[in-house]
């Protein structure tokens, strides 16, 4: 673990957590726009999943600025994203995606960061437009959160891990669960903190097995109105399978 530098010694850190696998043409405007972040204790982890495109020389190249890297087979991005919460040592965790970058805000948002109970959650930026803003009870067991859109207390991942059962939805699978658990709250300020590329796995892939459970889990961790609401209006959208 590297040491803190003087001036930023009281403050809290902050892990940027990056999964990549054959990002080499993305992967260093990524980490560029880490680097052009203002908030100074912030420190970079990627999980590589045996690359064959460049990837691996870009992350040598930038190793002086990562904090730790590692290159092996994993079981998918959920897996991956496990092993480096295990690596990291922030008080804050994030979680980016190779051919996402952040923003001006996710410095804004993190100098915000107070409670250890929160998860703290704004906005991204993704097809043309800002998404997502403040969500209602309802509409966080619909249509969920953007992954790139939270920050996460270390606490969380003390208790908990993504369940790799979901290959693409197991952060909004994490979200659900922490909404129903009593020790953890949400809470939304007005930052835009990444550009979300939306032609990624997540955006263009179904995971059925999460589709499948989603109604248990809203029932379990919202209550019977919200569920109520949520069937009724996942049965007026039969024909697409991502309600």
């Amino acid at each position: 673990m590297k040491d803190r530098p003087a001036e930023v010694e009281n403050r809290q850190r902050v892990s940027v957590i990056i999964v990549t696998f054959n990002a080499a043409r993305y992967l260093q405007n990524c980490l560029d726009s880490i680097y052009r972040q203002t908030y100074a204790d912030i420190e970079i982890v990627i999980i590589d999943g045996k690359s064959t495109d460049g990837t691996i020389g870009i992350i040598e190249s930038n190793a002086g600025k990562i904090h730790f890297w590692l290159s092996e087979q994993d079981e998918g991005i959920y897996d991956a994203m496990n092993k480096g919460v295990k690596r990291a040592t922030g008080d804050w965790l994030y979680f980016l995606g190779a051919d996402d970058e952040l923003l001006p805000g996710f410095s804004a948002m993190v100098a915000e960061l107070k409670d250890p109970s929160a998860i703290y959650y704004g906005n991204v930026f993704a097809e043309g437009a800002k998404r997502n803003g403040f969500l209602s009870k309802y509409r966080f067991a619909k249509i969920g959160l953007y992954h790139q859109a939270m920050i996460f207390p270390k606490a969380v991942f003390k208790k908990y891990k993504y369940d790799t059962r979901y290959k693409i939805s197991a952060d909004y699978a994490l979200t659900l669960k922490l909404y129903g658990d009593k020790n953890f709250h949400f809470v939304y300020i007005d930052h835009t903190l990444a550009n979300f590329n939306h032609e990624g796995i997540s955006g263009i892939s179904i995971d059925a097995p999460f589709q499948k459970a989603k109604p248990l889990m809203v029932l379990k961790y919202f209550g019977p109105v919200i569920w109520a609401r949520y069937i009724v209006f996942r049965l007026k959208h039969q024909d697409n399978p991502r309600r």
